[in-house]
């Protein structure tokens, strides 16, 4: 393990807790089996599935971050992540494995750091297809709050261009049944 590295991610995080490892663990397994740099663009893209403290280490290793889009939440609440290389469109999906054994706290960590990587995580390779990149919308102005927004984000409603904060949202879906 890059001790160094762990460091890193961290003095990011603010504390060590095996959420973190998680997300440290499969950085350098994809890194490993794909042979990925640091993303200094969007040559790598990552789509987590969780909002955990896992990501954090994915941003200080991988380079995937939100402000340059190439991380993605699919949130499904699962502790999975798949990474993307857009060079050779190689891609990998790691899920953590359910382990049923009792551990306390920092063993679990250990374990998650330690361990043959196939015991921590499913490990495939996966086809997706690749996110477009990050583009650049144009802004335009609430007409309810005067707030800007990008024109994707944006709503007619009665005849007005509206922000999804001030849209009244319509629905009669199936949900309520």
């Amino acid at each position: 393990m890059n001790r160094e590295l762990w460091n890193k991610c961290v003095e990011f995080h603010g504390h060590e807790c095996p959420g973190l490892a998680i997300g440290f663990r499969a950085s350098q397994i994809a890194r490993e089996k794909m042979s990925l740099n640091f993303s200094k663009d969007e040559e790598i893209v990552c789509i987590t599935e969780n909002d955990a403290c896992g990501v954090d280490a994915v941003q200080v290793i991988t380079g995937c971050t939100m402000g340059k889009g190439n991380l993605i939440l699919k949130d499904t609440g699962k502790m999975a992540f798949t990474f993307i290389n857009r060079e050779n469109e190689d891609s990998i999906r790691l899920m953590l494995k359910y382990d049923e054994k009792e551990m306390e706290r920092e063993k679990r960590q250990q374990y998650i750091l330690e361990a043959p990587a196939e015991d921590v995580f499913k490990i495939e390779r996966v086809n997706v297809k690749l996110p477009e990149k990050a583009r650049i919308f144009t802004t335009v102005i609430c007409e309810k709050c005067n707030e800007r927004a990008p024109e994707h984000k944006i709503r007619l409603q009665g005849g007005k261009k509206v922000c999804l904060d001030c849209v009244n949202e319509y629905s009669r879906g199936w949900g309520n049944l």
